[in-house]
């Protein structure tokens, strides 16, 4: 609990939708310049359930980060190139607004605690944030598409 209001889980934590939205936003990102990818193909290279891809495909496009081609030779492309995108793009689509805890979320400035005035860990709570942030905006899909897998690009 946060001073007496009840914790709403807000709390920073990556879902199955961040987690396949990253991995199907890193293929069609390999695969920039060859035209529209079908879920299906990304399901079957990613092992990933093309159902939930279909869902998840959504809200990357009112995200604006994917587009669409309907008909033979259909599928999705990135609305922009893979070095103008970045993971934390891509989290916020799927996820939300990053915040590890109410009282720091990034959408919302506003806390939520009624400790906050004299909370002695909202610091690290603040600064934790920012440090995820920052580390997601740093990483473009142009990096993690050249990344050798289980790497981490550095910058």
């Amino acid at each position: 609990m946060l001073g007496n209001q009840p914790a709403s889980g807000t709390a920073f934590h990556v879902t199955t939708r961040g987690e396949y939205g990253m991995r199907l936003m890193v293929d069609l990102a390999r695969h920039w310049g060859d035209g529209a990818v079908s879920l299906h193909a990304v399901a079957d290279r990613e092992q990933l359930p093309e159902a939930y891809l279909e869902q998840l495909v959504g809200a990357l496009r009112r995200s604006g980060l994917v587009t669409g081609k309907r008909g033979a030779g259909g599928g999705y492309i990135l609305a922009k190139e893979p070095g103008a995108i970045t993971a934390g793009d891509v989290v916020r689509a799927l996820e939300g607004p990053i915040a590890t805890q109410d009282c720091c979320d990034e959408s919302d400035p506003v806390a939520r605690c009624v400790l906050e005035r004299n909370c002695g860990t909202r610091a690290v709570w603040v600064r934790l944030q920012g440090a995820i942030a920052r580390a997601l905006d740093a990483m473009t899909l142009a990096d993690l598409a050249a990344a050798p897998p289980a790497s981490v690009p550095a910058r």
